[in-house]
């Protein structure tokens, strides 16, 4: 596959998408051709987030002195990073920069707030246009926010517009820093939401206790033995028993609400093991509440490679099928930067980028902002 452009090629649907999640690991780029309508994507590159960045923005997710300064700094300091990124996934494509249209740039989430009418993404916006000189579509969330919604997930506008199949009721499951749901039916409404946390407790319970930024395989958790009282009191969150439509974060879900959790003398693999359980369970029980009639699970994340993980989730849902979504044309680890590629197209196009019926806003709306290059 070649990134360079053939004779009468449409540079127009051209379009990055970048994209860094709540696992907070660093930066993913993907340049992805929308001519023949589902994206054929071109390159890839990742930039991982030095130590020093990392340790910046998890002391942005709590409130603190002078953190209005340290985070329009950091923003420039991923912007910065962001630039990189896009310069190392156009060399790699062979694709020179004046032939994308557009860049969707999610920025990083230090605040989701949607009940108080706000979401925090840091970038940069003007800085990445100026140091890529390509045109940045940013800040997708708040005018869904702004039109009554939650402003997130909105991957699954993308799903639906890409993956839905008019014969199969599929779901597609992305594992992520949080577990995002989205309900494919062959017919009808497509629907989707925050199930709560997927990697983010596994990798901050890890990080503290082995220095690890991830459990690979799920091979930590599997050393140890399910906690039942532990995660009887984690399933107890009220987040769990809220309908629809809901989205969640690390404001929620991090390594204090867990440790306000336990009782103490915890057997450490054990809790890792607990917290799988909990991704696993709270995953399941979202399914066979809200996806009646699936047939077919789709998994993308970071999460999707966590053996542990998708074995329990395939034995507590017995009788459905699991695939990434490799197999719809489709990379898991490149799904969610796609996503943004896509929503940056729409936005330059004119178009919404959002559904209503995941997000709860009160119609379709044109997502992002636009700082031209």
């Amino acid at each position: 596959m070649t990134g360079i452009p053939i004779a009468g090629s449409a540079p127009a649907e051209y379009h990055i998408g970048l994209m860094s999640g709540t696992s907070l690991d660093g930066a993913d780029a993907i340049l992805a051709d929308f001519r023949a309508g589902k994206p054929e994507i071109l390159g890839h590159a990742h930039l991982p987030y030095p130590g020093s960045l990392r340790k910046e923005l998890l002391e942005l997710h709590r409130s603190s002195d002078g953190e209005l300064e340290r985070a329009e700094l950091v923003a420039i300091k991923l912007s910065r990073l962001y630039a990189q990124c896009v310069a190392m996934l156009l060399e790699n494509a062979g694709v020179p920069r004046q032939d994308i249209a557009a860049i969707g740039c999610h920025g990083q989430t230090v605040r989701h707030r949607p009940e108080s009418g706000y979401s925090v993404q840091l970038v940069n916006s003007p800085l990445l246009a100026e140091l890529t000189g390509i045109t940045v579509v940013s800040n997708f969330r708040n005018r869904d926010i702004a039109a009554g919604g939650q402003g997130a997930p909105l991957v699954p506008a993308f799903h639906a517009a890409m993956l839905r199949s008019p014969k199969v009721h599929r779901a597609v499951l992305n594992l992520g820093g949080i577990a995002n749901l989205t309900d494919l039916p062959a017919t009808g409404p497509v629907t989707g939401f925050d199930c709560g946390p997927a990697n983010m407790l596994m990798d901050a319970w890890i990080e503290s206790n082995l220095g690890k930024t991830y459990d690979e395989g799920g091979n930590w958790a599997a050393s140890g033995k399910v906690i039942n009282d532990l995660l009887e009191s984690l399933m107890q969150d009220e987040y769990f028993r809220q309908a629809p439509p809901k989205s969640t974060g690390r404001d929620r879900f991090n390594l204090e609400w867990l440790r306000s959790r336990l009782r103490g003398g915890e057997d450490p693999a054990g809790v890792q093991a607990t917290l799988l359980q909990l991704t696993a369970r709270t995953i399941a029980q979202a399914i066979q509440a809200h996806c009646a009639g699936c047939r077919e699970i789709y998994l993308c994340g970071g999460g999707a490679y966590n053996a542990l993980l998708r074995r329990t989730l395939e034995g507590l849902l017995p009788g459905l099928s699991f695939a990434l979504t490799d197999e719809l044309g489709i990379d898991a680890c490149h799904m969610e930067a796609a996503a943004f590629a896509w929503l940056a197209r729409q936005a330059m196009k004119g178009l919404p980028g959002n559904l209503p019926e995941v997000t709860g806003a009160r119609g379709k709306r044109i997502l992002g902002a636009i700082h031209p290059a």
